[in-house]
């Protein structure tokens, strides 16, 4: 017999978050509402209240010097607004990646697109995202539901798509969705939004179903990611149960099974995880566990950590929400994901590994639950700073990683401290979106570092190394440059009558003519901002130090192919392309027409071309002649009438002479 507890089970991140902040509201004696209840858990709600804290319906029900928690799930813009109108505090306790959701459909440049929602329409954080559209939304649960949206909604407009998911969505169905969506809409820009913890958590739940005889989900029958959990099981393993706590256990299933599996939802506490375990192990063994006496085990929990005091802790395990520690008490020491680094991004076994030893601040004790929150975070963040201190004053170049966009600027941290580079001092030029820059190492030097009290404010400026490292880039580019020299560069905005480009620290332009052997009307159906691109010097004003760019490639050029390829004497299929009075022009190939004269149409005299031919029409012809110098091509599709057909003609012709 054994029992196999799924390693990602319990409290996710956000919920972590959203208990975390309740409790803190708490411990200061602060009157707490949520709106709805914190966590679908009634275990955890009943908990909360019995300590002060009151769920409400709406607004309207917040008593008077009350804090209003908004829970994980988020809730629609206006909500906020009337929280902001009515005067009401509030604590917002929105998941960070359903608050990314909120920013990504929430975007202005949304206002002309269409908004496609991946989840359950009446679940609270969908309808928080969909609170927040700035455009037309609507949501689908399953891959057949887009068919319904495409035949009626997308089909008839070009409209820009926007396609978001639950951060709880089922990831085998969001596969299938993006899939299809990407068959039906071209256009479409999919964001991946569901929670990386819900991807672990599921493909995790999957593979122990498919290993166990009886699975066992634990979690509130009203939670969204429990009851995907209890579907995903189900599939692999027929024998699966879901329950809210120990006592729902069947004695007899427990018994007879061999391979246990178990598994919890997001929002299922550490204690009813236990106490399933300890309820199946004594089903098991038929005993309860005597070996230590109440008073003991009593004893042993009220040796407590103080909170504020520094540890030596050595890694046990990493989950996507937590590292669980040993710091030589008996209690079970864990790090919550968003106490292990400053980045928001970074990932627990990026960050730790199993047998690291770490230094650690206690955050708080549970004595009832016997657990120790610790952070790592934190001890880094105080050493940073004292690092960051001795740097603002030599001015010298920084490396860090961007890890988030927020309002008025960027995110970079640098030693494990959180350094805000405003919008303005962030990227080159003002135009240039502050997202791009999330995740990527920038150099940056420090503004202002400054304390006062607990508040510390550290400020920074990537611009200000960006224009040293540009002026420095002409320099070199204008010593180095000639005539004919070849350079990549990236394209940065186009015009109607031309693309301007980046060739670092100098831009060059590719004029409309230059970009294509054929006819276009715009830059844009050659290139794109943002594309690199191969091009030449063709031309320098050192006056005014402008540079125009080549780019069309030469082996391309069409008289060139033709030369190569079409000699006098060829016999084509080209496309009417134009009639006039005298003949009709015909396409050869991509950049080269020539003309059919109307004596070399057809074997007898004809009033007008447009009586035999029509625009469209493809028709065989015989190159006679080729002027390179004037860019003319004769063609004939008389010369290849068979000569008896031809004699007629002929024979005209000298009674005409």
């Amino acid at each position: 017999m054994s029992i196999t507890v799924a390693k990602s089970a319990g409290f996710c991140f956000g919920v972590n978050r959203a208990i975390n902040i309740v409790n803190s509201l708490l411990d200061k004696n602060v009157k707490v509402s949520t709106l709805g209840p914190i966590i679908h858990n009634m275990e955890v709600v009943n908990e909360l209240e019995s300590r002060g804290c009151k769920a409400v319906s709406s607004i309207d029900e917040v008593e008077n010097g009350a804090t209003l928690v908004i829970r994980s799930h988020g809730v629609p813009k206006y909500v906020i607004d009337k929280l902001v109108e009515n005067g009401v505090k509030y604590e917002d306790a929105t998941c960070p990646f359903v608050k990314k959701i909120h920013n990504i459909v929430a975007n202005p440049d949304n206002k002309d697109g269409i908004v496609l929602i991946a989840g359950n329409s009446v679940h609270p954080e969908v309808e928080g995202i969909i609170g927040h559209c700035s455009t037309e939304c609507h949501t689908f649960k399953n891959s057949e539901e887009i068919d319904e949206i495409h035949s009626n909604i997308l089909k008839t407009n070009n409209k820009q798509v926007f396609v978001v998911a639950q951060t709880t969505f089922d990831t085998k169905e969001w596969k299938k969705c993006v899939k299809k969506i990407k068959k039906l809409c071209t256009n479409a820009k999919i964001f991946d939004t569901i929670c990386n913890a819900t991807s672990v958590r599921q493909t995790e739940a999957d593979l122990l179903a498919a290993q166990s005889d009886f699975m066992v989900v634990i979690g509130d029958r009203h939670s969204s990611n429990t009851g995907k959990l209890f579907d995903i099981c189900k599939r692999q393993c027929d024998n699966t149960v879901l329950i809210e706590t120990a006592d729902e256990l069947d004695a007899l299933q427990v018994s007879v099974a061999e391979k246990i599996g178990v598994t919890a939802g997001a929002s299922t506490p550490a204690r009813i995880i236990k106490e399933v375990l300890d309820t199946m192990s004594e089903i098991k063994s038929g005993v309860t566990n005597g070996e230590e006496s109440f008073e003991a085990l009593l004893e042993e929990s009220l040796k407590n950590l103080n909170t504020n005091e520094r540890v030596m802790g050595t890694v046990l395990s990493i989950a996507p929400n937590e590292v669980q520690v040993d710091v030589g008490r008996k209690q079970t020491g864990f790090i919550p994901a968003n106490e292990l680094s400053n980045d928001p991004n970074a990932k627990p076994e990026d960050i730790v590994k199993v047998g690291d030893k770490i230094e650690l601040l206690i955050m708080k004790t549970n004595d009832q639950e016997g657990t120790i929150m610790l952070s790592k975070r934190r001890v880094d963040a105080a050493k940073g700073w004292e690092i960051l201190e001795s740097k603002v004053e030599s001015q010298e170049v920084l490396t860090g990683k961007v890890t988030e966009a927020v309002k008025g600027g960027v995110i970079v941290i640098y030693n494990d401290v959180r350094v805000f580079i405003p919008a303005s001092q962030a990227t080159a030029t003002r135009d240039e979106s502050l997202e791009d820059l999330v995740g990527k190492e920038v150099q940056f030097r420090l503004i202002e570092v400054s304390q006062r009290g607990r508040r510390k404010r550290a400020i920074g400026s990537i611009r200000s190394v960006l224009k040293e490292q540009r002026a420095a880039q002409r320099d070199e580019f204008w010593k180095n440059c000639e005539i004919g020299k070849k350079y990549t560069g990236v394209v940065k905005s186009l015009t109607s009558y031309g693309a301007f480009v980046d060739l670092g620290g100098v831009f060059g332009m590719i004029h409309i003519s230059e970009l294509s052997w054929t006819h276009i009307k715009h830059p844009s159906e050659v290139v794109n901002v943002g594309d690199t691109v191969e091009v030449y010097v063709k031309d320098i004003n050192e006056e005014t130090k402008k540079i125009s760019l080549g780019f069309k490639n030469a082996d391309e050029n069409p008289w060139e192919i033709l030369k190569n390829q079409y000699p006098v004497g060829t016999v084509v299929k080209a496309t009417i392309v134009g009639l006039t009075s005298f003949g009709a022009f015909a396409n050869i190939i991509p950049g080269i027409d020539g003309l059919i004269h109307i004596s070399q149409i057809a074997n007898k005299r004809i009033e007008k071309p447009a009586d035999v031919l029509s625009v469209g029409e493809t028709v065989e012809a015989k190159i006679t002649a080729i002027d390179f110098d004037k860019k003319r091509v004769s063609l004939s599709m008389r010369a290849l009438l068979p000569e008896d057909e031809q004699a007629p003609a002929e024979a005209a012709e000298e009674v005409a002479e």
